[in-house]
């Protein structure tokens, strides 16, 4: 929802800038009930997604949580390892597939993924979902749109307004 705001901020913004304050003050209104038609719309876009996602997750019968901001995790392999934290580098195998079992990407045999945790670049579900994890950990993470590929998807294989589910191992946490 943040999101919504900043954009609706961001308009404000650029109408403000590009033209007379006169002209603008008859746009304003009009805007902010914009801004809540975009609001109540988001809203609605979440409620789907999190009805969405605990059906998948009760016909699965997977044991999952959900976190405050929308994340879905399940830590079904526990390792021994160092624990993933802010600053350290993650490496990691993966399979990202949607909820119909349409699998998007994963990673190749042998070529784990990696990044450093907390430097963005990634989805944000899958910053938030990392920080569960430690070496050895095999983990299901599923992320509504807004904290995966969002509105468009990818432009490639992830459709818009995706619910993804994240199959991952953490192979090393590396402290650089």
């Amino acid at each position: 929802m943040n999101f919504v705001k900043f954009g609706i901020a961001i308009l404000l913004l650029s109408s403000v800038s590009s033209c007379k304050w006169e002209k603008q003050k008859k746009g304003i209104p009009e805007l902010a009930k914009n801004g809540e038609s975009l609001i109540r719309v988001n809203k609605f876009l979440v409620n789907k997604d999190e009805i969405l996602i605990r059906n998948f997750v009760r016909r699965q019968q997977w044991d999952m949580k959900a976190t405050k901001s929308g994340l879905w995790y399940q830590i079904y392999q526990k390792g021994k390892g160092k624990k993933a934290e802010p600053g350290k580098i993650a490496v990691y195998n993966y399979s990202i597939s949607l909820l119909d079992g349409t699998v998007c990407y994963h990673s190749k045999i042998g070529y784990p993924a990696h990044f450093r945790i907390g430097q963005g670049g990634v989805e944000s579900g899958l910053e938030e979902g990392i920080l569960f994890l430690r070496e050895g950990d095999k983990a299901r993470l599923i992320m509504p749109p807004y904290m995966a590929h969002g509105l468009l998807g990818d432009e490639n294989k992830i459709p818009p307004l995706s619910v993804i589910v994240y199959d991952i191992e953490i192979v090393k946490i590396v402290d650089e």
